[in-house]
């Protein structure tokens, strides 16, 4: 395994071995050694409130992702000699790094990690320096990929790739935004806020955006759930009435099947008198003839 040697200070006149490398990496001062709030507030809740939507939308978005961390008015420290040498962006990024919280970024406590994207915000107090000193700092010694400035009143905007040793101006799209290429998202001003956005144009919900489209989501499963207890409530009042017309069917049905029984019996039973009358009939027939056979016919006086 081989080590980048950085140097900070004087010069390296000798071979550094590995162990040697090490040992002295173990004994530079850690985040908990360092400050890391310089006790300065953000320059207006403007800028506060805007630094916060960067963070917590992304953070947000990448919910089911790991290996980076996301900060913003924190220190990063750079050289281990001097611990006022530090800077502390309004936002920055760094990819292929652990997921765990942080009092400040030390990078020799992050094997040598600078941040992969830095976002400034502009105000009066900071415009020159964030263009001049910081941009340069973020080139030639940080190192970042990609350097936004944005100025939350005036809504200045500007974007910045590596090439080579020197920034590079991000050109727009049509709607003003920028491709960050470090995120494989895009940067741009909605309602005067900077925001990210997905590559079809729709922008990363807030914190706030999410719970609402949660209640929002929730709401909706309750309305369905709803919807569904009544469809239910309903086909079970109809299949309920389906049983009793069924019912009352059956009962009808049993019911014309008696007084067809009844009429069965009664036509039975009209049957039987009639055959019993026709009975007696050829009865009185056969003793009438019996009789005429036995006194022969009888003549009227």
């Amino acid at each position: 395994m081989s080590l980048p040697i950085y140097a900070f200070s004087e010069p390296v006149t000798e071979p550094i071995t590995e162990p040697e490398i090490l040992e002295s990496i173990r004994q530079l001062p850690t985040e908990d050694d360092l400050p890391c709030d310089d006790g300065e507030p953000m320059e207006t809740p403007r800028h506060r409130d805007q630094m916060i939507l960067l963070i917590e939308s992304l953070k947000a978005y990448w919910s089911a992702r790991s290996g980076f961390y996301v900060g913003g008015n924190m220190f990063v420290h750079y050289d281990p000699t001097n611990a006022r040498r530090s800077r502390g962006p309004d936002f920055f990024l760094v990819l292929d790094v652990d997921d765990r919280e942080r009092k400040s970024w030390v990078v020799w406590q992050e094997g040598m990690r600078f941040p992969d994207v830095i976002i400034e915000l502009l105000s009066d107090s900071t415009r020159a320096i964030d263009k001049g000193g910081k941009k340069q700092l973020y080139a030639r010694l940080f190192r970042t990929a990609e350097y936004y400035l944005y100025d939350p009143y005036s809504h200045e905007f500007l974007g910045y790739r590596l090439q080579g040793a020197d920034y590079q101006d991000i050109v727009p799209d049509a709607e003003g935004r920028m491709a960050s290429v470090m995120t494989g998202l895009l940067l741009g001003v909605r309602d005067g806020w900077l925001r990210w956005f997905t590559a079809d144009g729709t922008a990363l919900p807030t914190p706030q955006e999410l719970a609402e489209q949660e209640r929002q989501r929730a709401e909706q499963e309750r309305q369905r759930a709803e919807q569904e207890h009544q469809r239910a409530e309903e086909e079970r009042q109809h299949a309920e009435e389906e049983r009793q017309r069924a019912e009352q069917e059956r009962q009808h049905a049993e019911q014309e099947h008696q007084r067809a029984e009844e009429e069965r019996q009664h036509a039975e039973q009209e049957h039987q008198r009639a055959e019993q009358e026709h009975q007696r009939a050829e009865h009185a027939e056969q003793l009438l003839a019996a009789y005429q056979r036995r006194f022969g016919r009888l003549e009227e006086p």
